[in-house]
């Protein structure tokens, strides 16, 4: 625990000797389109924001004194080296820098910043207002230093302007490539709990198999002890036995896949979002599999949904068969809009079809149109998971053919699958 900790401390402390480093190196490429030297302009401040977005240090306040003083030394030396001011002028120029630097990370730090990092909005005005305050101080402590330094309304005005600008492109830049990676990993997160899902509703029908066997193996057990047939009855009763073990193996397996796939989360997902996981991830599919498929959505309707697991199974399970079901080049439709009280989802491809004798068993569990090359059937649970979802949901579902492939049609109460605003 203590080396952990020992180890932590020191990525800490790198990180922010690293960030103080890039910072002072930024601030030095500079850019001063207004009213002369003071109102210099550098990337510092625009990769320190970066650099505290994408991993904010615990000490966020120390931070910002490393940084401030580091950028400080750093242009004392550079003004020292080439001759540019003596060190006390040097010092007086730069010093006013350091407070920037601690005001901006304290009230990062203070007003709790780091917690709108998903909320692009309102983090760069935070970082906006926050950068006017740190400048405005900077500048009035410079011009209070040095005589001939003078800042009025207009300077200030351009001030807020460059800090608003500076403050939307850190944010947008942060959003475009770090919120866009997080999106991806709660994307693949959803999939793989999705899979999760269908394989812990077949645990639970393999479990309730498992009852049965259970309950009639002590049956045969009772029937044979009363006509006297000692050795077959044990032989029953250590049937009885295993099959139990093997189903409170089962109950602990469920249990364990339950809590993986049903725990809360304060993730909002909505309906459209389902449908962009289900389309990335089949889109991947079908060129895996060299097709060329085309996918249409067609949303009239959205909201923040809790089954959010049971439906992107429910889906998945159909697009992919969609998939699965057209030869070489295709399109599928997704559409999901309102009918009375209850939200319908439809998917339609264009693919083979199926003869209409196998319509009323394309639910059956074991049924399978899909063969692989040597000839083995599919496992044909899919479709009979698919119902079982919906028919949790208190949904109905049914499939038909048209001019090319199918469409099935899902209607499910809204009130089962809408989030409920507490």
């Amino acid at each position: 625990m203590n080396n952990l900790s020992t180890r932590w401390r020191k990525s800490e402390l790198v990180w922010i000797i690293l960030i103080a480093i890039l910072t002072a190196i930024s601030s030095e490429i500079k850019v001063a389109p207004f009213n002369g030297e003071n109102f210099r302009f550098g990337l510092g401040s625009i990769m320190f924001l970066l650099l505290i977005l994408i991993r904010p240090p615990y000490a966020l306040i120390r931070a910002g004194i490393v940084t401030g003083l580091t950028v400080v030394l750093f242009r004392i030396m550079n003004d020292v080296a080439f001759n540019l001011f003596d060190f006390t002028e040097s010092l007086k120029q730069n010093a006013p820098a350091f407070i920037y630097y601690f005001i901006f990370s304290s009230g990062f730090r203070i007003f709790g910043v780091k917690k709108y990092q998903d909320k692009p909005l309102r983090l760069g005005i935070y970082a906006t207002l926050l950068e006017i305050i740190g400048n405005s101080a900077e500048h009035i402590i410079r011009a209070f230093l040095i005589a001939e330094t003078n800042i009025d309304l207009f300077d200030l005005g351009l001030l807020s302007a460059v800090a608003l600008l500076r403050s939307f492109f850190v944010v947008g830049l942060y959003s475009s490539v770090v919120i866009s990676e997080q999106h991806k990993r709660l994307e693949e997160k959803l999939t793989v709990d999705s899979g999760l899902y269908v394989e812990t509703l077949y645990l639970q029908k393999s479990m309730n198999h498992i009852e049965k066997i259970t309950a009639s193996s002590y049956d045969l057990y009772r029937k044979l002890k009363d006509i006297e047939q000692r050795e077959l009855s044990v032989k029953a009763l250590h049937i009885a036995q295993e099959i139990h073990e093997v189903k409170k193996d089962a109950q602990r397996i469920f249990s364990g896949l339950s809590n993986m796939t049903l725990q809360k989360t304060n993730d909002v997902y909505f309906l459209s979002n389902l449908l962009d996981f289900v389309t990335t991830a089949n889109t991947k599919y079908s060129e895996l599999l060299g097709k060329q498929i085309v996918f249409h959505v067609k949303v009239s309707t959205d909201f923040e949904t809790n089954q959010q697991i049971p439906l992107l199974a429910m889906l998945n399970n159909l697009v992919a068969n969609a998939v699965e079901a057209i030869d070489d080049v295709g399109e599928i439709t997704i559409e999901v809009f309102d009918i009375e009280k209850k939200t319908c989802f439809k998917v339609s491809d264009s693919g083979k079809g199926i003869s209409k004798e196998d319509l009323d068993f394309i639910f059956e569990p074991g049924f399978t149109t899909k063969y692989n090359k040597q000839g083995v059937a599919a496992t044909g649970i899919g479709l009979s998971h698919v119902r079982e979802i919906v028919q949790m949901l208190e949904g109905d579902i049914s499939v038909r053919n048209f001019e090319s492939g199918l469409i099935f049609r899902i209607e499910i109460p809204t009130k089962n699958i809408r989030k409920r605003v507490e």
